[in-house]
Parts: C-alpha cells; sequence; structure tokens
C-alpha cells in the first residue's frame, strides 16, 4: 500500500488508530494468523505487508466475507501468486454479490410489509 503518510512500522497502538480497531481485534486477527507482526520483545511493529493486508481484511469485513474466508484468500497469494489470489476473489465476489442481492431483496420485502401494515394503521385512525 504506497502511502507517504504511513510509516515504515507502526507500533501496535498505531496500527489501532490508523485502522479505528480496538486492541481486541488486532490481537485476534494475529491470532488466527491475519496477520504476523514483527515482534521485538514484547513489542509488535507492523509493515508495509501487514498494512495492505489490513486494508484488505476491513475491505473484506466491509463487503460482509468471513473472516475464514478472507484468511484463505490472503493464503492463496503467499502459495500461489496473485492470479489465483484473482481467480478466488472473483469467485468470492460472485458469491457474496449474490448472498447480499439475496438480503436486499429480502430487506425490501421487509420496508414495503412494514410501509403497508403503518398506512392501514394510520387509516385506521380517527383524523385528529
Amino acid at each position: 500500500m504506497p502511502d507517504d503518510d504511513v510509516p515504515v512500522r507502526l507500533s501496535f497502538k498505531e496500527m489501532c488508530a490508523r485502522f479505528d480497531v480496538t486492541p481486541r481485534t488486532l490481537r485476534y486477527y494475529e491470532y488466527i494468523e491475519l496477520l504476523s507482526p514483527e515482534r521485538e520483545g514484547r513489542s509488535r511493529y507492523y509493515g508495509p505487508k501487514e498494512v495492505a493486508r489490513m486494508t484488505l481484511i476491513l475491505r473484506g469485513r466491509r463487503f460482509g466475507f468471513s473472516l475464514e474466508d478472507i484468511r484463505q484468500w490472503l493464503l492463496i497469494y503467499e502459495h500461489e501468486g496473485t492470479e489465483a489470489q484473482m481467480r478466488r476473489w472473483l469467485e468470492l465476489a460472485d458469491r457474496q454479490l449474490e448472498e447480499l442481492a439475496q438480503q436486499r431483496a429480502q430487506l425490501d420485502e421487509t420496508i414495503d410489509e412494514l410501509q403497508s401494515l403503518r398506512e392501514e394503521t394510520s387509516r385506521s385512525l380517527p383524523d385528529s
């Protein structure tokens, strides 16, 4: 992630602040091996690779991907390279787009039902 504002390494606290995540979230991402910071004693430092991974993790979460999907996708890059990762991304994106379309249809149906019930209730009240 080329960004002139990103230092070569971020501390644990700086990483939390940069991505607006809690320390618990950052530690969990490390625990499930989404991130692997450099360690110096008890301190952790995140280089450009980890900053880029965190960007992808949070983007994936925003799109509704599971952490396991994200973890597998990141592993593909490490083991099989960019092309394999992009092909897997297309599969994941297609699946997620279908899921989001279904959720939208359900939400539209719920909104329509609530709107109808609201209008029906409003009509049943005497004019004030």
